[in-house]
């Protein structure tokens, strides 16, 4: 009960501090948008490709969006922790009783409802210029977003304690998130990849919740790469997060 209770007093100050400035969740929309209007009409032509997936170019590129949309709205949240440890918020906390579950909580949980907002948004604009989505599927992969959030917050939040550099966190997350992107399939279905990156890509997590997500847009339910997608994220999260909460155990202790 106290790990519950610490967690949503500190998701209340995060969200009150979120609030303060809702600019930037708006601003987290832009680039997903630039992405839905500017590059999703040059897949058109693609649409009829042998191996390019069904379901017309929108609705196999929204759910890639999605994911890159929540791929970048969590994994760069390390850097507001940065502040708090310039600014002595951490400091104050590690000398109360708070949970450290709590200290990782109170922010991920912020991240998640930020995303889930965001996406939400994001679906209500594609919808009028021809996305079609089964609601079932929709609400499915707003799951797997959850995962991904919950793990990139986590490691995020986990290299800022770890590496204490804005400069230093830039540069690592820049040169990882690059090749995670390129490698899942976000802006171009895996399936018209040279088999060497398909082989490749097999290695990205990323590439399978990505696949995931688009079989869940067209009403496909029951399938087992949509299972793969699950569990390869619940995984890596719960594991993220026990980095995580380590992390501020770390950071209490020095």
């Amino acid at each position: 009960m106290k790990t519950i209770r610490h967690t949503w007093l500190l998701f209340r100050r995060s969200v009150r501090l979120t609030l303060r400035n809702p600019v930037w969740v708006i601003i987290g929309l832009f680039q997903p948008l630039c992405y839905m209007l500017l590059f999703a009409p040059l897949l058109q032509p693609l649409s009829n490709v042998p191996g390019f997936p069904p379901g017309g170019a929108l609705t196999v590129f929204t759910p890639g969006v999605l994911i890159m949309m929540a791929i970048f709205g969590t994994a760069f949240n390390g850097f507001g922790l940065l502040y708090d440890l310039q600014s002595g918020v951490i400091e104050r906390l590690r000398v109360t009783p708070v949970s450290h579950w709590a200290l990782l909580l109170g922010l991920v949980l912020r991240d998640v409802v930020v995303l889930l907002i965001q996406s939400l948004l994001l679906v209500l604009i594609a919808l009028p210029l021809g996305v079609h989505v089964n609601p079932l599927g929709l609400l499915l992969t707003l799951g797997l977003m959850v995962l991904v959030a919950l793990c990139l917050s986590s490691c995020s939040y986990a290299l800022a304690l770890m590496l204490r550099d804005a400069n230093a966190l830039a540069s690592f997350l820049n040169t990882v998130s690059l090749p995670a992107l390129l490698l899942s399939g976000i802006t171009l279905p895996l399936t018209l990849a040279p088999p060497i990156i398909q082989h490749i890509a097999l290695v990205d997590p990323f590439a399978y919740v990505v696949n995931a997500a688009r079989l869940l847009f067209r009403g496909v339910m029951v399938n087992g790469t949509i299972l793969e997608g699950y569990i390869i994220m619940a995984v890596l999260a719960l594991l993220a997060m026990i980095w995580g909460v380590r992390a501020f155990l770390r950071a209490a202790a020095a």
